[in-house]
């Protein structure tokens, strides 16, 4: 028998619609005595149906905030008693933790996807993240537990009520989970900390903000204090502030992301082991920290790199996605920081037949990559998401869309890749992965070129080392 479980705690958005919904308190196991949980498995069959000693499969979808909180969930998972499996093993797992993304159409499609696979085979399923959270009445969704954005920190309990046959649903709006909770890092040199959730903005194509909502920001001290914990990590090689605009963090609680690098910087190790990497920002909040973030990204222990999105070089495009800043506003900022920082990469988006946008919009887009040639340049085709202003808006002709995304991919690709400037020169390379080739590592250069470097060369650790060949990839 199933029984539906719905989160009702003070903290909640707002009242449940189902009054078939049986209300129930959930008492956890945590509490059982005896042996440490890990001694436990060791002795158990791996299709043990013991409550906290199940195999879990996680996949996870979408930026580094949702690979930061897989991260999380599975820390806690683990730490529980919990034994997380790999992609590979999928199909023996006891359950499937799905955390999801809704930025764009095909990212929940192929979360659809997969959660049709998991019904196919049978398997518990717990799916997590912005689709839930965005749009808790999908198709796909139906009769399964779901796991908010703000409720990470209660997955081993989601977990145990799934796999007892019972659908928990927990979408409540709470406090923000604690940054100290455990972690299994995705890659172990690179850690992920999360500066807030949600944002100040409300562009009208955008789905995320119905997920994670306002502006939440985390107390500058417990940032702080991840970071150190990380950086003194001596497996950490890369540790990146991740946020939905990191220009406007803080501002909720009377700091500022000007404040907050400074006091991050202060606890990196002065020999450069580990670098530090600011997330995406969006223009219109960073313009009054320019000089502030200027002089963090010229920092020996910040990578020299930025993502600042643009969308489009047009005005009246912009002016329709409310995106609250002008060219000229993203031209100051770009020019600003080019100026400011030596050497620096700066990245950004376009967002290819927004409704609306007329040849002359496109033109000025083109214009403006042509001027900045951005050597990381994200183009996009406009998708209209469920349930914001733009997918009411009238569309570009599909044929349009598309041949404009072919021309800018075309001049993108066209541009000399950045990293041949730095062809016959020594650089110092932050080691963080496995090449796709299974033999070279890959790592950055201090602007975050991706650099390939022999086990042989890497095994000196992090002298500088001579760019042999440079490609765009």
């Amino acid at each position: 028998m199933t029984i539906d479980i719905e989160d009702l705690s003070k903290e909640d958005a707002g009242p449940i619609s189902s009054s078939s919904q049986l209300v129930v308190t959930l008492q956890s196991s945590a509490s059982r005595k005896g042996r440490s949980k890990q001694e436990q498995v060791e002795e158990l069959d791996p299709d043990s149906a013991v409550p906290g000693t199940q195999s879990i499969w996680v996949k996870t979808f979408g930026c580094a905030h949702n690979v930061s909180d897989s991260e999380y969930m599975m820390g806690q998972l683990q730490a529980y008693g919990y034994r997380l499996v790999s992609e590979s093993e999928k199909d023996s797992a006891q359950l499937w933790l799905i955390n999801s993304c809704t930025v764009k159409s095909p990212s929940q499609s192929a979360v659809a996807t997969i959660i049709a696979a998991g019904k196919a085979a049978g398997k518990p399923l717990l799916v997590a993240g912005c689709v839930p959270q965005g749009d808790r009445k999908a198709a796909e969704l139906k009769g399964l537990s779901l796991l908010g954005v703000g409720a990470i920190d209660r997955v081993v309990e989601a977990v145990e009520a799934t796999l007892a046959g019972q659908q928990l649903v927990l979408l409540g709006r709470r406090k923000l989970p604690d940054l100290d909770l455990p972690k299994v890092r995705k890659n172990q040199h690179v850690e992920i900390v999360p500066l807030s959730t949600g944002c100040l903005g409300a562009c009208t194509y955008c789905k995320t903000k119905h997920a994670r909502g306002q502006l939440g920001s985390y107390r500058p001290e417990a940032i702080v204090r991840r970071v150190a914990a990380a950086a003194a990590d001596p497996m950490v090689r890369e540790v990146w502030l991740s946020s939905e605009d990191t220009g406007a963090y803080g501002r909720d609680v009377g700091s500022s992301i000007a404040e907050l690098l400074a006091r991050c910087v202060a606890v990196l190790p002065p020999d450069g082991r580990t670098l530090l990497r600011l997330g995406m920002t969006n223009p219109p909040f960073i313009l009054q920290h320019l000089d502030a973030v200027a002089e963090v990204l010229r920092h020996p222990c910040v990578f020299s790199y930025l993502h600042v999105p643009v969308q489009s070089g047009s005005d009246a495009v912009l002016l329709r996605m409310n995106r609250e800043y002008t060219v000229a506003e993203f031209r100051r900022v770009a020019d600003t920081l080019l100026r400011g920082v030596p050497g620096l990469e700066l990245a950004t988006d376009i967002i290819a037949g927004f409704p609306g946008e007329t040849a002359e919009d496109w033109q000025g887009t083109m214009e403006l990559v042509g001027q900045y040639r951005f050597s990381h340049c994200h183009i996009s085709q406009f998708y209209p998401r469920p349930g914001t202003p733009a997918a009411r808006m009238k569309r570009v002709p599909t044929q349009v869309v598309k041949e404009r995304t072919r021309q800018l991919t075309k001049l993108v690709d066209g541009f000399a890749s950045s990293c041949e400037a730095l062809l016959g020169s020594r650089q110092r390379v932050w080691v963080t992965d496995v090449a796709a080739d299974g033999h070279k590592l890959t790592g950055h250069t201090k602007n975050y070129t991706q650099v390939r470097r022999t086990r042989a060369a890497a095994k000196q650790g992090l002298p500088p080392v001579r760019v042999s060949s440079a490609a765009r990839s």
